[in-house]
């Protein structure tokens, strides 16, 4: 018998399971996020140190493979520190490091073609198809993307609060939401909050929760905003599927990240528009840990080499 540590790490969560030989899942543990360009490399290492140690407790068990899904690894410079971390910590196994979108397609539909759209506190769309080719689009991190993400949606939610108390936009519910999430009188208030306190993506991605509130209520700021999110997410999932010639065949779209049950509505607008562009293609909501695709890479790579798609132009 042999063990493998399969990690997912998220911008807001990070999750790792120690499994079996057989895939069978024995140990659990959690830590905060650890997204590179979000908390830095120091705070990265010391979360993935932690959750790799607490997860093997007191056992006696060298992993004979590891793989960790994180954001960023697409990108030589980000790949390379993410490699140093992993030989820091100094584990003496087989490290695969991917991205963590190809870890949650692993997880919603296993080996098989596929797109999956992440949105969590940041996005991204990544697919693979059966001949041994991957794609993605965004996942460009929060300043310069991510699209539809918690912090896309977030930021949008502040700017219409702003936009507001300058008289050069709506009225939105959102105003007085946002005030009371922050405990300010006014929206001079949050400035401070945002930028005095040093709020990180993850907290602004957690105003996603007021926006579907205020949706809900039938606010049209709101259902403008989250429209707009459709729509990123909408195209970037069908930018990949056309990138893999997928159009036309039988393939799935799995929806993963926290904004899919944060805001509900998104999951049920991308299940009615996704099929009419991809006729023949299903829509499911990831009902699974997505660590559960990295320990099924790792099983594949302890048993003699897990096989990664490639990426086209």
């Amino acid at each position: 018998m042999f063990h493998v540590l399969g990690i997912d790490a998220g911008g807001t969560k990070t999750v790792c399971l120690l499994a079996d030989d057989q895939g069978q899942v024995i140990a659990e543990s959690r830590r905060a996020g650890a997204n590179l360009q979000a908390v830095g490399e120091l705070e990265v290492e010391k979360v993935l140190h932690e959750v790799m140690d607490e997860a093997i407790g007191k056992r006696a068990i060298v992993p004979a493979a590891i793989c960790l899904g994180i954001a960023g690894v697409d990108r030589p410079d980000d790949s390379a520190v993410v490699d140093g971390i992993m030989r820091r910590i100094g584990y003496k196994a087989r490290v695969i490091v991917v991205n963590d979108a190809l870890v949650a397609l692993e997880a919603g539909a296993p080996g098989q073609a596929g797109v999956v759209v992440v949105s969590g506190t940041g996005s991204i769309s990544y697919g693979r198809d059966g001949r041994g080719r991957a794609a993605r689009s965004g996942g460009w991190g929060y300043v310069l993307g991510d699209e539809g993400s918690g912090y896309w949606i977030g930021r949008a939610a502040l700017r219409a609060v702003l936009r507001e108390a300058d008289r050069r936009g709506p009225a939105t519910l959102l105003s007085v939401m946002l005030l009371e999430h922050f405990r300010v009188s006014q929206a001079q208030g949050l400035i401070h909050e945002v930028y005095n306190t040093n709020l990180k993506p993850a907290a602004i991605g957690a105003l996603a929760q007021c926006v579907q509130s205020a949706f809900s209520q039938g606010d049209q700021v709101a259902i403008g905003i989250l429209r707009g999110a459709a729509d990123e997410l909408e195209a970037s999932a069908l930018s990949v599927a056309r990138r893999l010639e997928l159009i036309g065949e039988s393939f799935v779209f799995i929806l993963a990240g926290g904004i899919f049950r944060a805001v509900p509505w998104l999951e049920q607008e991308l299940e009615r528009r996704l099929p009419l562009s991809a006729p023949r293609s299903r829509v499911r909501l990831l009902d699974r840990e997505p660590a559960t695709g990295a320990v099924a890479i790792a099983l594949q790579e302890a048993r003699g080499g897990a096989v990664i798609p490639a990426y086209i132009n």
